[in-house]
């Protein structure tokens, strides 16, 4: 199938799994995951009528948006360093993985250089899986309230990457679970700190996790081939 077939199809079963969860497909955003692809991809997808994309390294990153001329709005979702932050800084609208406190605070250092703000999701490791990134499900509000005190940062939400399942409806629970920890600390009001998206489900499990309340779905391979 083309790529242009590929975007459609996925917008369709996001449409369809956002109604089949009562909600408006509206409040699902395809973010569609361009890591390792080319920019001409990107650009096909842009023509298509796609503008988010999310990369997962800052030098694919960087590389990509000085060569996509349209206007396309691009989120961090891979694991960040902080040296690195520096070089996307007023690049991208959102990072999804902010999993500790000093790499927030190097954010917050490197959008104040330029005067401006970044939205954030925290990255949570709701599995506790050793090989993921994230915090743990009983440091995440702690954190979001350091976060949300520093002065260039937005916390926007969570993000979660549950353990992979041939069964996608065996994810959910994690995808469940994250959802619960964004109500409690949405219950707290904690100043600067919004609990209005949850970035979770990818190519193989998007369905599941827009019927547990996901806001930006990861979409790669369903849409760009496989890596």
């Amino acid at each position: 199938m083309h790529l242009t077939d590929n975007l459609a199809a996925v917008k369709r079963k996001i449409a369809a799994a956002a109604l089949a969860a009562g909600r408006e497909p509206s409040a699902v955003r395809l973010v569609a995951v361009s890591k390792t692809k080319p920019a001409a991809l990107v650009a096909e997808a842009a023509a298509a009528g796609q503008r988010l994309f999310g990369e997962n390294y800052v030098q694919e990153l960087t590389a990509k948006a000085a060569e996509v001329k349209m206007p396309v709005e691009w989120h961090f979702i891979g694991h960040l360093q902080s040296n690195k932050v520096k070089q996307i800084a007023g690049l991208v609208t959102m990072i999804h993985s902010v999993d500790r406190l000093s790499l927030a605070e190097e954010i917050d250092r490197q959008w104040g250089r330029i005067g401006r703000s970044c939205d954030i999701l925290v990255q949570v490791n709701v599995a506790a899986e050793a090989t993921k990134s994230g915090t743990t499900t009983q440091d995440a509000l702690q954190l979001v309230r350091q976060i949300a005190a520093l002065p260039h940062l937005r916390v926007r939400g969570l993000m979660t990457m549950p353990p992979f399942f041939d069964d996608p409806e065996a994810a959910r629970p994690y995808f469940r679970e994250l959802r619960l920890l964004a109500e409690e600390i949405a219950a707290l009001a904690i100043p600067g700190a919004a609990m209005q998206e949850l970035s979770m489900g990818m190519s193989g499990d998007f369905e599941a996790a827009i019927a547990e309340g996901a806001t930006l779905v990861r979409v790669g391979s369903a849409i760009f081939g496989t890596r």
